[in-house]
């Protein structure tokens, strides 16, 4: 952890945020990040969003959490890093492109957390650049659960050669689920993530960034595939995601899952006829 650490005393709501991050930043110079770790302590868990969270994702309501959720408890210092006066790239202008996250062992509702999130590995990218936003998770000193979620910022200048991004390798398979996704998906989504970008709950957001419709969040999809694996993974394990393209609401969409030899698995989220990904996983 950086030795510069900034104390919260609670998590911060997404929201009163989302104002700043939706404003671009104003400085011309280089493109910068904050330097420093955010930090909140002592974080007890709301069972009852959990429980909604749980029913939203496709997750059965028990008491240990999914490795997703704890993500959603990172999300608000996302937003906080990237929209204060360190740092010229917006959250909310960016892409999420890649999410890995590892499961350390199984966390429980009940269990006081240790929440940090800090900013890492600013690169250029051919559109722009890429940066990783490394969350972590303590139960006392104990790491439970680490996270990195890769975003591009599309424009920002990064001095370097941009290195190749490896995409992540899809061959067609028919799925052997069939998901119908509802329109209000985005709203639910935000209820229990309080992800409040309105390019998932609003066609007139939507359009302003050249989507005809509202998109499903990308950590929803995720999230309910990796619920349709819920009950095959063990208590500790590392799930990467490569998001591949926008989902459009309300959709009909596709998901397959395989395991793999080396005791992992394999899973989509396609279109209806698995031609195309939107979301490719694989679980080790």
């Amino acid at each position: 952890m950086d030795a510069e650490v900034e104390l919260l005393p609670a998590l911060p709501p997404p929201g009163p945020l989302l104002a700043k991050a939706l404003v671009p930043s104003l400085d011309r110079g280089p493109t910068r990040v904050p330097t420093r770790t955010v930090l909140v302590t002592g974080v007890a868990q709301d069972r009852a969003r959990l429980a909604d969270y749980d029913r939203v994702c496709g997750f059965a309501l028990r008491d240990r959490v999914p490795p997703t959720w704890l993500h959603v408890l990172t999300f608000g210092l996302h937003v906080h890093l990237l929209s204060g006066a360190g740092s010229t790239i917006r959250l909310a202008g960016a892409v999420h492109v890649t999410n890995r996250m590892r499961l350390h062992r199984p966390v429980d509702a009940g269990e006081i957390l240790d929440v940090s999130v800090r900013v890492e590995n600013l690169r250029p990218h051919k559109r722009g650049a890429l940066l990783d936003m490394v969350g972590e998770v303590r139960v006392a000193d104990e790491l439970v659960w680490d996270g990195v979620s890769t975003y591009l910022a599309a424009g920002a200048k990064v001095p370097g050669t941009p290195e190749a991004v490896p995409r992540e390798e899809f061959v067609p398979t028919p799925p052997i689920a069939i998901w119908r996704l509802p329109g209000n998906l985005g709203r639910d989504y935000r209820r229990v993530s309080e992800d409040p970008n309105p390019i998932h709950t609003s066609r007139i957001a939507a359009r302003a960034v050249g989507f005809a419709r509202p998109i499903a969040h990308g950590m929803w999809t995720h999230a309910r595939l990796l619920a349709a694996l819920d009950s095959r993974l063990p208590g500790a394990y590392v799930v990467e995601a490569s998001f591949a393209r926008p989902l459009l609401l309300p959709a009909t969409v596709g998901a397959w899952w395989r395991p793999e030899p080396d005791g992992g698995w394999r899973a989509a989220v396609t279109t209806a006829d698995g031609a195309k990904p939107y979301l490719v996983t694989r679980v080790s």
